[in-house]
């Protein structure tokens, strides 16, 4: 199995950057607005023409932490008329989690691919994996929600993250891991066999995540995913990746 690389991306000429570097799948997010920040449809819009297919594109909602079920519903409708290819949306801990849940189910059957974000940092053991994939859902991942304080490794033991993946991919679910990954983190996780790993501020000068997309920074990281002996070749793109390239979501 390959592991492919999620490149956060801010902007359309980053999202060059990323796809002239070799991600997997570009991710549309505004880390200035939070661990979700939601960008604006324009630059989204240019995004996905600009990348043309070429990889998958996901883009974020936005850190909507009260998890109001109609507001939620509305803006992954809203992102999916943009025409991403996954619809990434925060899960938070409360009351109200199952309610979204129940909504967004009926987005993922007219076709729309959701992929649910865990915090670790946040509670993320109150949530249910196999109820997302119930729910339609195609990928669940594990993020931090608070920056700065060290990687997903420095706050979940790799022990239990192997349990995450084993436990997401056993229903039928995509797996990513992210969360503040620094080099040193890649061969590690690699070896827990996830879908895909997702980084920002290790693509940036000086580690900053609200900074610009630096491409020596991108060739470290691609370069440290192919050393690490899952590099992905050259006829061949993650199942994961080419699935979605071949059956656009319906919208």
């Amino acid at each position: 199995m390959t592991t492919g690389m999620l490149a956060s991306v801010t902007t359309c000429a980053e999202a060059m950057i990323a796809l002239e570097g070799g991600a997997d799948i570009i991710d549309l997010k505004n880390p200035a607005l939070g661990a979700l920040g939601a960008l604006d449809d324009i630059t989204i819009r240019t995004s996905v023409a600009a990348v043309a297919g070429r990889v998958p594109v996901s883009a974020t909602v936005g850190d909507l932490v009260e998890m109001e079920a109609g507001q939620i519903s509305r803006a992954v409708g809203h992102m999916a008329e943009n025409g991403v290819d996954y619809v990434k949306v925060g899960f938070f801990p409360g009351p109200t989690s199952a309610a979204c849940l129940n909504a967004l189910s009926a987005h993922a059957g007219r076709g729309i691919r959701l992929v649910a974000v865990l915090f670790g940092d946040l509670g993320y053991e109150s949530f249910h994996v196999p109820d997302f994939a119930a729910a339609g859902f195609a990928g669940i991942m594990l993020d931090t929600a608070i920056k700065g304080g060290g990687s997903i490794r420095s706050r979940i033991a790799d022990s239990r993250l192997a349990e995450f993946v084993a436990e997401a991919q056993g229903s039928g679910l995509l797996a990513g891991l992210a969360g503040s990954l620094a080099i040193t983190d890649i061969a590690p996780l690699i070896a827990l066999r996830p879908d895909y790993l997702g980084f920002r501020g290790a693509l940036c000068a000086g580690g900053i995540r609200t900074g610009g997309l630096d491409a020596a920074a991108f060739a470290r990281v691609r370069s440290a995913i192919r050393d690490s002996g899952h590099q992905r070749s050259a006829a061949s793109r993650p199942t994961w990746a080419a699935t979605a390239l071949a059956s656009p979501s319906k919208l």
